[in-house]
């Protein structure tokens, strides 16, 4: 590790009082970088950045291996998950208050970072990665400020069945609580006992699993530990489904794009992914990449090496 840079960063988020973390590795002495070799990569619903990003594995986590192929890549904790702060509706009961941190508040948050990026850069663009609840955020952002993206990957790209495993409790609070056991039941959903070994070891599932749960630092105030993730999404997933409404126009988007999905993702199926690549402008570059073997936690199975082939190849193109 003592070839990267490592900096951690908050940055002020539109919630008065409140900041997002912000990580960034690239390589020592790499200053002569250009719009489509500084990436920012965004979370999903459940795990901030700092567990699925940069989740430390044999041969480093995936900001590790973009930040050693010459990028310089950043990574944020939506508001309430991970190292950023936490709303104040996180430390009452989750039923005291309607829920907090949707997609509209982490779009406009995610915009703070990309201007914090790019003043510190000096650059007018830069790429994105969104993952899963990340693709709505990234994509969204890219349709409306589509000056300011060079290139953009969607892996695991949500579309309107996106989410309901995650809103079939009805009807959230201000968030929702999330264990171990069901981290490790909803990676593995719908899938028989050979899929789920090429995934990877029990024990590496299980650490991951501990290591999520652990990135909210009141964890341990339960038994067993669970993590609260604000449920904005989760009424977002519901308003959507509802009204058949989907969260944001690919048809907006302007960068080349690539939709990467794995094979086994019961989350956002490639059926889903097809669907937002035929959306896309047909007259920017797009590409549409199914991986085999891999669920929508691709970034951390066995298949990892796969989804950083592909998503290198694509943004080296720029």
């Amino acid at each position: 590790m003592t070839d990267l840079i490592v900096a951690d960063h908050m940055v002020e988020s539109i919630a008065p009082g409140l900041s997002v973390f912000v990580r960034n590795k690239h390589l020592a002495g790499r200053e002569d970088l250009s719009p489509a070799q500084t990436v920012l990569c965004v979370h999903g619903a459940t795990y901030p950045s700092t567990v699925t990003f940069d989740y430390a594995l044999s041969g480093g986590s995936w900001m590790d291996v973009l930040a050693r192929a010459g990028f310089d890549v950043w990574c944020m904790d939506i508001l309430g998950y991970g190292n950023s702060d936490r709303p104040a509706e996180l430390s009452r009961p989750a039923e005291d208050n309607a829920p907090v941190v949707d997609t509209e508040h982490a779009v406009a948050d995610a915009g703070r970072v990309v201007d914090y990026i790019l003043q510190q850069r000096g650059l007018p663009r830069l790429a994105l990665i969104g993952y899963s609840w990340g693709t709505l955020i990234c994509g969204a952002y890219a349709g409306q400020q589509p000056d300011k993206v060079e290139r953009l990957v969607l892996y695991g790209a949500a579309w309107l069945s996106a989410g309901a495993a995650i809103a079939a409790g009805g009807p959230p609070g201000a968030y929702r609580m999330v264990d171990a056991d069901a981290v490790i039941a909803r990676w593995c959903r719908e899938l028989d006992e050979g899929q789920i070994a090429r995934l990877g070891s029990p024990a590496h599932m299980a650490a991951w699993a501990d290591a999520a749960i652990a990135s909210d630092p009141e964890s341990g105030r339960h038994d067993p530990p669970q993590l609260r993730a604000p449920a904005g999404v989760v009424k977002d997933i519901m308003e959507r489904n509802a009204g058949r409404q989907p969260s944001y126009d690919p048809g907006l988007i302007r960068a080349p794009t690539m939709v990467v999905v794995g094979e086994w993702d019961r989350e956002t199926t490639p059926e889903q992914g097809r669907t937002v690549f035929g959306l896309l402008p047909d007259d920017i570059d797009r590409q549409y990449v199914v991986i085999g073997g891999a669920t929508h936690s691709m970034l951390i199975e066995n298949q990892r090496g796969a989804l950083h082939t592909v998503v290198d190849g694509f943004l080296k193109e720029g």
